[in-house]
């Protein structure tokens, strides 16, 4: 499958954790959802895709090997369902690895922000035993300041901090749903392992800059935006105001605002998060190397990703599921996957249905393409892929 060149070469700061030829493809391993026999069940595709995308390189006997996903906001219902990825759980621990299902507290407010809730959230939505063979740790402790902090000297991050747990597992699975995202485009791999995994201090540092601003025009003073916020930095009088100097740019009013009266301040911002998210990426997979592998369910996939409390209609037909050992290559791929698919009417989706069209952009206004452009620049994987289906 041909993909856009990445786009205009940044300084170089770093080591490039690899090194990607110009004429370097990547391979994807796709299933599609179609089904007429238990033979082509989800958990049949899973262990397939599994093994020919050699997924099991990845830990060996005895590995304690993290399953990066997620749990899924109380309230939202389009998070991965448990199944799927107990069975990404179960190729684990049939191949000697020792599983255990992971993620980093939130940075906002709501029913993932401390070790307690979450773990509360992870039971009712089905991620305990027996649907999963595995037990849950949340990464970054009770509070999300049990991290560590690694060297990356990059462009806009010497350090990074994250969940302990990453850090000290053997290896890391990397199960992700794709979905939209105000901030970035989509959630996939990258963000799911980047952002996902960040502690409290280092999810602060990916949205440094990402501070909202109020349409006076559009805003009808609800006061959504206010309830959301987790700094008590929004005043609403007639409008809705925001103070700058309290805002942790978490983007939880973006969600929550009923009128999208609420953006960024700077749309530069929303690049600046995604290098931020890759370079988290860069941090944590800086001693994996050979150690990470990656299943996408290009399934549900929503205008908004998981961490808000309720969930939108899906913007595109479901289409299937992903397996790799390159990041870069898997969110390219899947984000091809939902621009080829054709839109449905009557969702989020307000323009751009047709196949070939840019369903994620029309989603969020958003130059989503920076994540995979620097991604590519700093070694992370290849933009270049074949797709091969099973």
């Amino acid at each position: 499958m041909s993909i856009a060149e990445p786009g205009p070469s940044i300084s170089k700061v770093h080591q490039p954790l690899a090194s990607y030829a110009d004429d370097n493809m990547s391979e994807v391993y796709f299933a599609g959802l179609r089904a007429d026999g238990p033979s082509q069940n989800v958990p049949s595709k899973v262990r397939r895709l599994f093994e020919r995308a050699r997924l099991g390189s990845t830990f060996t006997e005895g590995d304690l090997v993290a399953i990066k996903t997620h749990f899924g906001e109380p309230g939202s219902t389009s998070f991965l369902r448990p199944q799927f990825v107990g069975a990404v759980v179960d190729m684990v621990r049939q191949g000697g690895g020792r599983p255990f299902l992971t993620d980093s507290n939130t940075l906002y407010l709501g029913g993932r922000s401390n070790a307690v809730d979450h773990l509360n959230a992870a039971v009712r939505h089905g991620y305990t035993y027996p649907v999963i063979d595995a037990p849950a740790i949340i990464a970054d402790g009770l509070l999300g300041r049990d991290e560590v902090e690694v060297d990356v000297n990059l462009k806009h991050c010497r350090t990074v901090r994250f969940g302990t747990a990453a850090h000290q597992a053997s290896s890391i699975m990397v199960v992700s749903h794709f979905k939209g995202h105000l901030m970035t485009g989509f959630g996939g791999a990258l963000k799911n392992l980047g952002m996902g995994f960040g502690s409290r201090a280092g999810k602060l540092e990916m949205h440094k800059l990402a501070h909202p601003t109020v349409d006076q025009e559009a805003c009808t003073g609800c006061g959504s935006c206010a309830e959301s916020c987790p700094q008590s930095a929004i005043g609403v009088d007639e409008k809705a105001s925001i103070h700058n100097e309290d805002c942790i740019g978490c983007g939880e009013c973006w969600v929550a605002c009923p009128s999208d009266a609420i953006g960024p301040q700077d749309p530069r911002s929303l690049i600046d998060i995604q290098e931020r998210i890759v370079e988290y990426c860069y941090g944590i997979l800086k001693d994996k190397k050979d150690k990470v592998g990656y299943v996408t369910f290009v399934v549900d996939v929503t205008p908004h990703c998981d961490c808000p409390g309720w969930s939108d209609l899906p913007v595109v037909p479901d289409i299937g599921i992903l397996a790799s050992l390159d990041p870069v290559a898997i969110d390219q791929a899947a984000a091809d996957l939902v621009n080829n698919a054709r839109g449905l009417e009557g969702t989020g989706l307000k323009h751009h249905h047709a196949p070939g069209e840019d369903k994620i952009g029309a989603m969020a206004d958003v130059d989503w393409t920076a994540q995979l452009r620097y991604a590519e620049e700093l070694g992370l994987g290849s933009r270049k892929y074949e797709l091969i289906e099973l």
